[in-house]
Formats: structure tokens, C-alpha cells, sequence
């Protein structure tokens, strides 16, 4: 009985880590190779120049896109690459400011996603995310 009950816990928490591993979406692998940078910092400047980009071409398509898969997995890849910064920048204003940015780019992206199949809806929220992100840029220029 012992046994099961590890071998349920071990399942949940595999199943819930979400962040800092490619498990669920290893596209999102070949995204943060692609934007590798000199350093993390540089590589996490590369993804919001993707995460931009994407989000703009995405604006007027329509529900599970192309231009939606590559933003989604882009920003996966974002925030496993922002779990590798250095623990000397982690531990700066701008790093706690682009932890908010990031988390506030997951509110936007979750209610893109609830809006994908609508427009204005979608395009709005896009929009939205692209301002996010260029405000994110801002802040990860400060950590070089």
C-alpha cells in the first residue's frame, strides 16, 4: 500500500512540473535553442523578440494557429529559460520585475486563449501580450 501511495505522489508531481523542463512541450526546446544567446539573459532577449513577432502575425488568425502554436511554445520556452538565470541576477529588482512581467504575460495569454476562435477578442489580447513583452524586453536589458 506504501508503495502506491509514493508511486502516486511521484506521478502528481510529475505531472504538475510544469516549469523548468520540456516534458509537455518540446517544441518549446527547439524555440530556446534557436534564441541562444551569449548568456541567459541574451537568450531570453531573443525569445521576447520571437514572442513578439508571433504575437503580432497571430493577431489576425483563427483559433489553434500556427502563428498561436509558435507564441504558446515560444513562451514556454521563455519561462524554463527564465528559471536559469544566475543566482546573482535572480537576485536584482529587474529580475524580480521581469518575474512579474512574465507572470502578468500568463494572465494576458490565458485569456488569449480563452478568446482564440473570437475576434476582436483575440486580436486585442494579442495585442495586449506584444505591449507586455516590450516592457519585459525593457526590464531584461537592465540584468546585462
Amino acid at each position: 500500500m506504501r508503495q502506491i501511495l509514493y508511486a502516486g505522489v511521484i506521478g502528481v508531481l510529475l505531472l504538475s512540473s510544469g516549469g523548468c523542463s520540456y516534458l509537455f512541450y518540446p517544441q518549446a526546446k527547439e524555440f530556446a535553442e534557436r534564441a541562444k544567446g551569449a548568456d541567459n539573459v541574451e537568450t531570453l532577449l531573443n525569445l521576447t523578440a520571437m514572442m513578439e513577432s508571433s504575437a503580432k502575425a497571430a493577431q489576425s488568425g483563427s483559433g489553434h494557429d500556427q502563428g498561436l502554436r509558435d507564441l504558446h511554445n515560444q513562451f514556454h520556452a521563455f519561462d524554463d529559460s527564465l528559471c536559469a538565470v544566475d543566482k546573482t541576477r535572480r537576485e536584482t529588482p529587474a529580475f524580480a520585475l521581469a518575474v512579474t512581467h512574465n507572470k502578468e504575460l500568463w494572465a494576458i495569454f490565458k485569456r488569449t486563449w480563452k478568446f482564440k476562435d473570437e475576434q476582436p477578442q483575440r486580436s486585442q489580447h494579442l495585442e495586449l501580450f506584444a505591449t507586455e513583452v516590450r516592457e519585459l524586453r525593457e526590464t531584461l536589458q537592465k540584468l546585462n
